[in-house]
């Protein structure tokens, strides 16, 4: 973990911060230049790549106030945009060791204002807001022997990222990479991880196309890269959408070892079938407002209703959408599980209400 230099230590005094009044040190370093700040995570774009039309790839310089990451891991990425900084969460694609270096890959979607902004006006020489890295998707510990990284569409990231750790840790175990995406004009980093391939010889790769016939995960289709013994021992990582998943835990569950299956998704929740559109009220306690519950989650609802609480990944994972519900009953679509317990916090945004919900909004 990095450590502060001797001017950056005296900097980041509390004594530094009482001196110079409420706004504290980092206030007025960002005034000589934005990433000069000690205790605020920010960095430097250095390079702008677009690997694919629906894609941008920014490698970024850290100021010291970052302290790393480990793979697999998550961060909220926040730029300004007309004045106004948007925060979205992105996993870095970079391995954990690469010091002073942080690379993301952003898919572009026609709704995503963060996403269209990076995409036709990064630069370098901009600067982007991070938070502290989060999560706990990443690596097993101690490293397995054999081990698939399974990714659909803007997952590979955070594999990636496992896979270069590896790479940086002179790991020998075999490891089979296995990426889907829509078209093979959506593959990302495919001449980097053949390339890598070709070095290494316990590194297998293969990209597939899911509208272009190529098929979908199964046991069978993982035995070319596992060799004998298919996934037997093995264990996985995936990160993608919710299909994906529960196909590479369909595959270790038949091997009866669900337990070897580290998982995460980048998919919005959605009420799945069967399951009814909220009824009752929403009371929005602090703002006095309150509406007739609809289907949707209560980020989305509230967000309706005029209010612009806090939020992150829009997934469930960074919890920076976290509110404390005073009273009612509500649904985690993640789960299916009810909740009905007073003043306990949950996630607006993988949250659904089941009645009547009262909200410190």
């Amino acid at each position: 973990m990095p450590t502060l230099t001797t001017p950056r230590r005296l900097l980041a005094s509390p004594v530094v911060d009482l001196l110079l009044g409420p706004h504290g040190v980092d206030r007025y370093l960002e005034l000589i230049r934005p990433v000069l700040t000690v205790r605020d995570p920010r960095a430097e774009i250095v390079e702008v790549r677009r690997q694919t039309a629906r894609s941008v790839t920014v490698r970024l310089r850290p100021n010291g106030a970052w302290q790393g990451f480990a793979a697999g891991q998550f961060v909220r990425f926040g730029v300004e945009i007309d004045g106004v900084r948007h925060t979205r969460t992105y996993s870095p694609a970079s391995s954990a060791h690469a010091a002073g270096e942080l690379e993301f890959t952003i898919t572009v979607h026609p709704q995503g204002l963060v996403s269209r902004h990076l995409h036709s006006r990064a630069r370098p020489g901009d600067v982007v807001y991070l938070s502290a890295a989060q999560g706990e998707f990443g690596l097993p510990d101690p490293r397995p022997e054999r081990l698939v990284l399974v990714s659909g569409g803007s997952g590979i990231t955070p594999v990636l990222s496992m896979l270069r750790t590896l790479i940086d840790e002179d790991h020998s175990g075999h490891v089979a990479f296995v990426h889907y995406a829509r078209t093979r004009e959506d593959w990302l980093y495919r001449a980097e991880l053949e390339a890598l391939a070709a070095r290494h010889d316990w590194l297998s790769v293969s990209y597939l196309a899911t509208r272009e016939g190529d098929g979908h995960l199964s046991a069978a289709s993982l035995e070319p890269l596992l060799g004998p013994g298919g996934v037997a021992g093995a264990h996985a990582a995936v990160c993608g959408p919710p299909t994906l998943i529960d196909a590479v835990r369909e595959v270790w569950a038949a091997q009866g070892a669900a337990e070897r299956v580290r998982a995460e998704t980048f998919t919005p929740p959605r009420l799945g079938a069967g399951v009814a559109a909220g009824e009752g009220t929403l009371h929005f306690l602090h703002s006095g407002r309150s509406v007739p519950a609809q289907a949707g989650t209560l980020l989305e609802q509230a967000e309706a209703a005029g209010l612009t609480p806090a939020f992150g990944c829009r997934m469930g994972i960074c919890h920076t959408c976290t509110c404390r519900k005073a009273a009612g009953t509500v649904r985690n679509l993640l789960t299916g599980e009810l909740h009905d317990g007073e003043d306990e916090d949950i996630q607006l945004c993988i949250s659904a209400p089941a009645g009547d919900v009262a909200l410190e909004l």
